[in-house]
């Protein structure tokens, strides 16, 4: 069994992740790095600590299920693949190249361990309660999660799939990227959602709300969903668009914008720095 990381040792695995988004965003000239910046502390401890998974057999049925429905963020998940061991580091630079598998929505088409295909927001919640109750009548081991974004539970299809879980009690893990911005602005300017935390709750799912920048809270909170299978689950993620760049940081403009030669220059010494210290 592999060693357990420290939560310092996470917290450089983020990091790492923040860096290889710039240099694929930057790279292709195009992409989400907002968002991406803004999980990597997420999807750090998912992929070096929580997840079920054998990077060099992708396939592996026992493996656990990751899917996303904020497809955009794709950045982040690549990263997160590539620094456990899928496939080569150098492989990212490929992103959103013509014939490269790394595509700007995640397609199943072409990249193994890539649960669902997205691009359509608010998809991805329906896809997962699905997957999580065929995995029940099936008696699956693994687990299914489905990271999902605030903007996004604007689309109805999200509240149907909210209820049928609770309904059908799902086992699914679902988290969410509570920043507060959306490619057209700030979340609260174009649709007011409110508390989302509490709106899961009122569907009857078993909820909690953490710092999506506290490795330590967010390992406690997958932990902790690990325990529970009678129901579906919901963790909302307060987190920062941009984290670790300093002038990307809660800017709606960078949510899907690709720095120039400059920026991207100035966004790796910030996170070079951060990994220094």
């Amino acid at each position: 069994m592999a060693k357990k990381l420290s939560d310092a040792e996470i917290q450089k695995k983020a990091n790492e992740i923040r860096r290889e988004v710039i240099r694929m965003v930057h790279a292709a000239g195009c992409g989400h790095p907002g968002g991406p910046l803004g999980l990597a502390d997420i999807y750090a401890v998912l992929f070096f600590d929580i997840l079920k998974h054998k990077p060099k057999q992708p396939d592996w049925d026992g493996r656990d299920r990751l899917l996303i429905s904020n497809g955009h963020v794709s950045a982040v998940r690549y990263a997160a693949m590539a620094l456990s061991g899928y496939f080569p580091v150098e492989e990212l630079l490929q992103f959103r190249q013509l014939g490269s598998r790394l595509q700007g929505h995640p397609s199943t088409r072409y990249l193994p361990a890539v649960e669902n295909s997205s691009g359509s927001l608010g998809q991805g919640l329906s896809n997962a309660v699905g997957l999580a109750l065929g995995a029940k009548q099936q008696k699956k081991n693994y687990r299914v999660y489905v990271a999902m974004s605030d903007g996004e539970c604007g689309e109805g299809m999200t509240w149907e799939a909210a209820q049928a879980a609770v309904h059908h009690r799902a086992p699914v893990i679902a988290f969410l990227d509570n920043n507060g911005i959306q490619i057209d602005g700030y979340t609260k300017d174009v649709l007011d959602l409110g508390d989302l935390e509490k709106k899961f709750a009122s569907f009857g799912w078993k909820t909690r709300r953490e710092d999506g920048h506290d490795i330590k809270a967010i390992r406690s909170a997958f932990e902790d969903s690990l325990i529970y299978d009678a129901g579906p689950q919901m963790i909302v993620f307060d987190t920062v668009l941009g984290k670790g760049v300093s002038f990307m940081e809660d800017q709606p403009g960078w949510h899907g914008k690709a720095p120039n030669d400059e920026l991207a220059e100035k966004a790796l010494a910030e996170i070079a720095s951060a990994m220094a210290g």
